[in-house]
């Protein structure tokens, strides 16, 4: 029983530690050359099935997705050079609506390769490999270190002498960000997801 509630548990900061992360690293993520909506747009211009690349985007923008995708698939007819503007076009209408669609500004695609840290590659991993035990321990191996680390340091600076002002200012500086970290995981953890997560079909 003990054993169970402790995998809760880590389950749990996994969760909170990723809905961290979520605002801005999946954003980023998702206007990569590499990224899964220009990989859904290249499946839909291949197969030819547009609904690939709309359920990246909201129902409302759905008629401006289908226009520029039959524009895409007209083009690409016109030689190997039409065919890569065309494409590019399409991939760069799609992540701007889809962005949009977030409340999320467009500021052009991002090249393939750029280093999106740990959390990203793994919770991709996992869903690839239908196990998320890897991401879950990095997650919350992260999670401990940063309120271990930030406990040790409100716990180091809280020794100081009553007269010494400067020293009592340090604390309070270590005990505010200790305690705004915490609030901020347990705010992640009980309130919904953030960002395309929540609106669209968590990335």
């Amino acid at each position: 029983m003990r054993a169970n509630h402790a995998s809760a548990s880590l389950v749990f900061l996994a969760a909170v530690w990723l809905a961290l992360l979520a605002p801005a690293s999946a954003l980023a993520h998702c206007d990569g050359m590499d990224g899964p909506v220009v990989k859904a747009a290249q499946k839909a211009l291949e197969t030819g099935n547009v609904n690939l690349a709309l359920i990246w985007i909201q129902k409302s923008d759905e008629a401006e997705i289908r226009k520029a995708f039959e524009r895409t698939l007209a083009v690409r007819k016109l030689g190997a050079a039409a065919r890569e503007m065309a494409d590019l076009y399409f991939f760069e209408t799609l992540v701007r609506v889809h962005r949009a669609g977030e409340g999320a500004p467009y500021t052009g695609l991002k090249p393939a390769g750029r280093d999106l840290g740990p959390a990203i590659p793994a919770a991709d991993k996992a869903i690839a490999g239908g196990s998320a035990a890897a991401l879950v321990e990095l997650l919350t191996h992260n999670i401990r270190r940063g309120v271990e680390t930030r406990f040790k340091h409100v716990m180091a600076a809280k020794k100081f002498a009553p007269n010494d002002v400067e020293a009592g200012r340090a604390y309070v500086k270590a005990y505010v960000e200790f305690i705004h970290y915490v609030e901020g995981l347990h705010q992640a953890g009980a309130g919904p997801a953030h960002g395309h997560a929540a609106e669209q079909h968590e990335h």
